[in-house]
């Protein structure tokens, strides 16, 4: 496939979108250097910026390609996105035939043998095999015991929500949890579906031959194009290929997360609720063997207050006496219950067999990772993470390069992309240095038009008691130049609490904390209420889209280093030695930094300048590396310069709604 044949069907595609498309410089560059990269079998690192249309950048080459790919996604808006949007849109418009499928890790289905363990005794299976819900009585929902046999794991099930779910998955053909109108609780989905660690598989499950999740594999298998997330794709390559079909390209969306990714899905995660879920199963299985289920719940409990002393720290080989002890007890536990469930024949009656097989199936993944757990290496880091009141022991590999090299790198051609990704990402991630390594494809944004970065560069540092009051004051007066408009970000809850206590007595305009209410209820009234300040931390760095005037500003109060203690980058960076911080937390604070600033230009109209409350970024030795990831907007140090523009836009916002200066009006109301 030539550069000018991608380039002309990407033209022909664009043309198709609603409205008409334009032509885009980034995207058509982005196309080319895919269609090269997978004829070659060269990997390629692209940074495209936001509205550069990047799925279609990497999806038209792909598929003209005529080889199989598998896109992975980091979050379900995207992954949403492509299944919804783009693929269906290509099918039309490409003019050239493929098939593709979504595929989502076994949780996302609902378990035909699960529901069919829960229908009672007078419940029968649909012509098509799902189990079919014993009618509903008009107005009320079924009582634990009378519609539906609750084991175990359905005793905290909502009644209603397992009847409708029943009910859902008779006609269904996907069996996806987001085809559901409402949203289950976690407990209600708990009870009517597997996880990887508990499925036997369909050759031992009784109603394998009608498995969503096993259809859904084989619709992959069909595919020309594979959509998943990360967090499948890193647990496909922890199994060795187990789980996607062979493919020979894979294009890595949203990049940046990669090595985090990898990392937890190769690892090993045990906390009390390991225990609590092995319980559910065994309950019902084991009525005569009260003691035995007692025991694994129990478990969790004598596990959790072994963790807690050791809360954020790294553990290493030998382990302490008392999670040492600890963790030999609870092995025990669990080893007694499946030896008892051994004891289940295969041919039990009344799907006992199947229950038997999976929680003998739970039993054995708990063992081995306790296993793990015991025995740390060097290769890899253990430590306790996690909350007070639930503690999780956390295995990790301390390097994930050659992993990746082994089961990736070396087995397709990968296209690594997202709008913020470091310098050096490459070789960070085990991909052989190169001096194109990183293809940088813009925005089709005008940023030095349309966008100011301010660095408050006289203030002192974060590390100086003086710098947190310094940096409120800072806040206040440019959310006064901007009339509000603000999304503040910070780095930590106590900085967000205490900036938003100090702002509400001293500012006109409303202001909104994460906490207060969900994230989808706080962004829908910063959107729709201008003059709203939306005060936030990590979770809100990225993934956040509101376009328009109702976000002139972003304030990020300091600079988003990781932290120093965290068990994990502790052991990367003495790997590292003397040259860790650059290598590690400045790429890691300079793409968090990048994913605040994108908040604010998310299309080419927006206008609205970003201030950074932290001097090093101006001051710093390693300060132009970090900015060298940020869209080129304009700079300055000069705060009258910011709050004349912020008052600029605050103006034309009035004029363009017919209101005047909507901060004044603001202010009047306030003060009545």
């Amino acid at each position: 496939m030539t550069r000018s044949a991608v380039a002309d069907a990407l033209a022909r595609v664009v043309a198709a979108l609603p409205g008409g498309g334009e032509a885009r410089p980034g995207q058509v560059r982005m196309a080319e250097a895919v269609a090269e990269a997978v004829a070659s079998g060269r990997h390629l690192v692209v940074r495209a910026g936001t509205g550069t249309g990047k799925t279609l950048g990497y999806l038209v080459p792909t598929i003209l390609a005529g080889k199989r790919v598998v896109v992975a996604t980091a979050t379900r808006a995207l992954q949403d996105q492509l299944a919804t949007k783009d693929l269906p849109f290509l099918e039309r418009h490409l003019g050239r035939r493929f098939r593709w499928a979504l595929l989502k890790g076994r949780a996302n289905y609902v378990c035909v043998q699960r529901l069919a363990e829960l229908q009672p005794a007078t419940g029968d299976d649909g012509p098509d095999g799902t189990p079919v819900a014993a009618p509903r009585r008009p107005g009320r929902g079924p009582r634990p015991g009378d519609q539906l046999r609750l084991d175990g794991l359905a005793e905290r099930a909502d009644a209603e929500e397992l009847a409708a779910i029943a009910a859902w998955a008779a006609t269904t053909r996907t069996g996806d949890r987001s085809e559901l109108e409402v949203e289950p609780g976690e407990a209600t989905w708990a009870a009517v579906s597997t996880t990887s660690r508990d499925c036997p598989g369909a050759a031992r499950c009784p109603r394998g031959d009608r498995c969503f999740a096993e259809a859904a594999r084989a619709r992959a298998a069909e595919a020309d194009v594979v959509v998943v997330n990360l967090h499948l794709y890193g647990l496909d390559l922890a199994s060795g290929g187990a789980i996607l079909p062979e493919h020979d390209v894979v294009v890595i969306d949203e990049a940046h997360v990669l090595e985090d990714v990898v990392s937890a899905t190769t690892g090993v995660e045990i906390g009390a609720g390991r225990f609590t879920h092995l319980a559910g199963m065994l309950r019902g299985l084991l009525a005569e063997a009260g003691d035995t289920v007692t025991g694994v719940v129990d478990a969790g409990g004598v596990l959790a207050g072994a963790l807690r002393p050791h809360r954020d720290q790294r553990l290493t080989a030998p382990l302490p006496d008392g999670l040492a002890g600890a963790l030999a007890a609870v092995r025990r536990r669990v080893e007694v219950a499946q030896a008892a469930l051994r004891n289940i024949p295969d041919d039990a009656a009344d799907d006992v067999s199947a229950r038997a097989i999976r929680a003998r199936q739970a039993a054995t993944s708990l063992l081995d990772d306790l296993d793990a757990v015991a025995a740390p290496t060097d290769a890899d880091v253990l430590f306790v993470t996690g909350p007070d009141h639930a503690p999780v022991l956390r295995l990790a590999p301390l390097d994930v390069t050659g992993l990746l090299r082994e089961r990736l790198w070396s087995q397709r051609t990968a296209v690594l992309t997202s709008a913020t990704l470091p310098p050096g990402i490459g070789p960070r991630l085990g991909l052989p240095q190169r001096a194109d390594e990183l293809l940088d494809v813009g925005s089709p944004f005008d940023y030095r038009s349309n966008g100011l970065i301010y660095c408050a560069a006289h203030l002192p540092r974060p590390t100086d008691p003086r710098w947190a009051d310094a940096a409120i004051d800072e806040i206040g007066a440019l959310v006064e130049a901007a009339g509000g408009r603000t999304l503040a970000l910070f780095t930590s809850y106590k900085a967000m609490h205490r900036a938003a206590e100090v702002l509400r007595e001293r500012l006109p305009h409303p202001i909104v904390v994460q906490g207060e209410q969900p994230k989808p209820a706080l962004v829908e009234r910063f959107a729709r209420e201008p003059e709203t300040c939306l005060f936030a931390t990590t979770s809100f760095w990225q993934g956040i889209d509101v376009p328009g005037p109702s976000l002139s500003l972003v304030t990020i109060d300091r600079l988003p280093f990781p932290r120093p203690d965290d068990p994990l980058l502790q052991a990367r960076r003495e790997r590292a030695g003397p040259g860790a911080f650059l290598a590690i937390d400045v790429p890691r604070a300079a793409t968090m930094l990048a994913q605040g600033i994108g908040r604010l230009i998310r299309t080419a109209t927006d206008r609205g300048a970003v201030a950074v409350l932290d001097p090093r970024l101006a001051t710093a030795r390693y300060g132009p590396k970090i900015v060298a990831t940020l869209p080129p907007m304009r700079r300055t140090r000069d705060r009258a310069e910011i709050e004349a523009f912020l008052r600029e836009l605050l103006g034309a916002a009035g004029a363009a709604d017919g209101r005047g200066a909507p901060g004044a009006a603001g202010r009047a109301v306030a003060g009545a």
